[in-house]
């Protein structure tokens, strides 16, 4: 029976042809949305996120990359150099076990192997007593890739993953509506994980111990389907004994802390806008590269200016007379708020409500074009006297006597 190999690229999200930097990528998006951090208590998130590492492990790594694009799996337990050998000399898609011996031939070419340690495996369920030939129908059957992908593709905790980058981390911040106009220092507190001061991200502090895994014997047993296999364990690479944890950060490399933060943002910094500082994330382990911070800006509101893009919109009241009229009238603007006086409006004769006059370059200054500026739309909004006295509305009277045109004649046009 065939078992199931994990596909590394698909976990990852990207193609076979992908490059580093597009693994690399890959995997930051995804570790950014799994974190276990970002997902506390989420069992799902913190599988998917070992999983996610998993495959970036060993897509990351070229030597391992390139054992995974040869056999569809990867396990520290293959020799690169033989690997290597087996791919220019070809193999025909089963193997052949040295008696019960320790070593896998990969095809039917003698020189061709890809050492495994099989010291513990039972061949008493297959045809063929204590020898196992390539065959087309009954014995193994099955190719080499089958019956090894699921046994070795575990992912496993190998004794030296390498260089790990550090997660993203990413914050929502508050900023008031004037901070986000004009520009300014924002101060707040973060949580990252930190290198490790006392072992420096190494995870280990040096010495030695038995390994827990295996024991002290540098094999483990894994069962494949009827077979049962001792391999070179995972944990100390078959040397019995793995580095001691530091007990400062039990072995993880990195410390989680919280930090002040202090930062600059731009004139015009606009709602929902991210900032990147690069290298302000979590901090990678094994000399790996720290991730990214990003900001996320959740802009205020303010009473009487509204904000679209680098546009500014307020709606300012006109009386009866200043709108059949016309008449010149100050209005604020968002300079008015740092001592910049009044703007002067010129309102048409005939304006009416709703109509929308523009004030150029009284905007909001554009965070992505230097020296330029939105513009300040001003929407008239025209205020009806309240009428208490005989002579008001006798004036209003005969001004209805002057101009008797109905404004509600259009409604009735189209009827």
């Amino acid at each position: 029976m065939a078992t199931q190999t994990k596909d590394y690229y698909g976990i990852l999200g990207v193609k076979k042809t992908a490059t580093a930097d597009e693994i690399r990528k890959a995997f930051r998006k995804a570790a950014r949305k799994y974190h276990p951090d970002v997902n506390p208590g989420d069992k799902k998130a913190e599988e998917k996120f070992k999983e996610i590492s998993e495959a970036n492990d060993v897509l990351s790594d070229d030597k391992k990359r390139k054992i995974y694009d040869q056999f569809g799996f990867y396990s520290d337990n293959i020799d690169p150099a033989a690997a290597e050998a087996a791919a220019k000399g070809g193999y025909g898609g089963g193997f052949s076990g040295a008696g019960y011996g320790g070593r896998a031939h990969a095809g039917g070419h003698a020189g061709q192997e890809v050492p495994f340690d099989f010291g513990g495996f039972d061949f008493s369920d297959f045809q063929g007593g204590g020898h196992a030939e390539q065959q087309s129908g009954g014995g193994f059957g099955g190719s080499f890739r089958d019956i090894f992908s699921g046994m070795f593709n575990k992912g496993g905790g190998g004794a030296s993953r390498g260089p790990q980058p550090g997660t993203d981390i990413e914050y929502q911040v508050n900023v008031d509506f004037w901070t986000a106009v004009k520009g300014g220092v924002i101060r707040l507190e973060i949580q990252r994980q930190e290198i490790c001061p006392t072992c420096k991200g190494k995870s280990t502090t040096g010495g030695s111990i038995e390994c827990p895994e295996c024991h002290g014997s540098g094999q483990v047993t894994q069962m494949g389907g009827r077979m049962k296999f001792n391999i070179q364990c995972p944990r100390c690479g078959g040397s019995g004994k793995v580095q001691n944890s530091c007990a400062t950060c039990d072995g993880a490399g990195v410390l989680t802390r919280r930090e002040p933060l202090e930062f600059r943002i731009k004139a015009g910094t606009r709602d929902g806008q991210r900032i990147r500082l690069a290298g302000k994330g979590n901090a990678g382990t094994g000399g790996g590269a720290a991730g990214d911070l990003y900001l996320i800006i959740k802009a205020g509101t303010n009473p009487v200016f509204a904000r679209t893009g680098d546009d500014i919109y307020v709606t300012v009241p006109v009386t009866m007379t200043e709108a059949a009229l016309g008449a010149k009238i100050d209005v604020p603007t968002i300079d008015t708020h740092d001592g910049g006086g009044r703007t002067q409006l010129k309102i048409p004769p005939g304006t009416q409500t709703g109509q929308k006059l523009r004030l150029r370059e009284k905007g909001v200054p554009s965070a992505s074009r230097e020296g330029k500026r939105g513009d300040q739309i001003v929407e008239v909004k025209i205020v009806v006297p309240k009428v208490h006295d005989e002579r008001s509305k006798e004036i209003l009277r005969e001004l209805a006597k002057l101009n008797p045109e109905d404004p509600r004649d259009g409604l009735f046009a189209g009827i």
